[in-house]
């Protein structure tokens, strides 16, 4: 006997018998009793509290856009070269060649530990 009949036959054998499982199960389920579960229903009764909010008025689009303008334009004069020295007590110095453009590049070997993380976090 060829493979692909022997094949063939387990195919449909198997989908024969998966098929009488299913209609056992499905039948099975639609016949046990459902299980109804009651609990007491609690009504509690709070007084109404009224809560005032109040709303800030809303910006136009050309008003946030103006306003986050304004904010990376102050950050931007305030900030020099001595912000971007490093993290914590140690300064930014990497080692050897930073190639992490090409596709064989890698990050500098070394490890960072958690108060540089931390450091981080916290500004």
């Amino acid at each position: 006997m060829k493979t692909e009949a022997l094949k063939k036959i387990i195919k449909e054998a198997v989908r024969e018998a998966i098929q009488e499982e299913l209609k056992e199960v499905l039948l099975e389920a639609v016949k046990a009793p459902k299980a109804v579960v009651t609990q007491p229903i609690q009504e509690s009764i709070t007084s109404p509290t009224t809560l005032t909010v109040t709303q800030t008025p809303k910006k136009s689009l050309k008003e946030q856009r103006q306003s986050y303008l304004d904010i990376i334009g102050e950050t931007g004069l305030n900030m020099n070269s001595t912000h971007a020295q490093g993290f914590g007590n140690k300064p930014f110095n990497p080692q050897g060649v930073g190639d992490t453009t090409s596709p064989n590049g890698a990050l500098p070997s070394g490890e960072v530990n958690m108060n540089q993380i931390m450091g981080l976090m916290t500004k």
